[in-house]
């Protein structure tokens, strides 16, 4: 499995998306389509993008009782896009249901992945906002342990914990990491980043960039920068 950059397209609206799509001529971007993005257009743009020729990550976080889980992963998996995800922290049984949901009849799915801890939340407001008082690193490591247990394919974890994710999971069990900034940049709302060399270097198998790339002055020339740098 190759490395990649997935462009976070957090936009609200078709319009904006496509003004930036368009920006990219000779390549076709991996893109991730979030809440906002989906909320405010629906599945008609999950479509279109994918018509366009570009690999999606349909990030939404499912997280609900596992029927209601199993069922909406099963709509989702008539969009034809290539990875989507859902919230460790609803039970193993509900990742076994969201599996079972996305698995389409002729047994083929989107990769499916769990997000483990937000790359905006550190140790100190998990345990006074969540009372999880173990340290964050050990509760990545369960909630990666619970994933491959249920049958998924990776985890969405901070770059920092790619390696040991790794090391607990196995090489073959994906991360995909967001939290990642150029050095020279602004680290926003995450507190768990670190730069695309970085994120290469500790091992993450694909990399989530979303306002390094989209509000630069240059888009293109950042996502090349970025590939560059993550892939070499």
């Amino acid at each position: 499995m190759g490395k990649d950059v997935i462009i976070a397209c957090d936009f609200d609206s078709a319009k904006k998306t496509f003004e930036f799509l368009d920006k990219f001529q000779s390549k076709k971007p991996f893109v991730k389509i979030g809440m906002e993005l989906f909320y405010a257009e629906g599945p008609s743009i999950v479509k279109e993008i994918k018509k366009r020729g570009h690999k999606i990550f349909l990030d939404l976080k499912l997280h609900d009782i596992p029927n209601t889980v199993k069922k909406a992963m099963a709509v989702l998996s008539g969009l034809d896009v290539d990875m989507t995800n859902l919230h460790a922290s609803g039970t193993t049984k509900m990742m076994q249901g969201a599996l079972e949901g996305l698995t389409r009849p002729d047994g083929t799915r989107p990769i499916l992945i769990a997000v483990t801890q937000l790359t905006s939340t550190d140790e100190e407001s998990m345990k006074k906002d969540l009372l999880i008082n173990e340290p964050i690193d050990k509760v990545v490591m369960h909630y990666a342990k619970n994933a491959q247990t249920a049958g998924l394919d990776g985890v969405v974890c901070s770059p920092l914990e790619a390696g040991k994710v790794h090391d607990v999971c196995g090489k073959s069990f994906i991360t995909v990491t967001p939290g990642v900034r150029f050095a020279d940049g602004d680290v926003g709302d995450q507190k768990r980043v670190t730069t695309p060399a970085k994120a290469k270097e500790l091992g993450s198998d694909y990399i989530v960039v979303g306002r390094p790339i989209t509000a630069a002055e240059d888009p293109v020339a950042a996502y090349e920068r970025c590939c560059k740098e993550f892939i070499g």
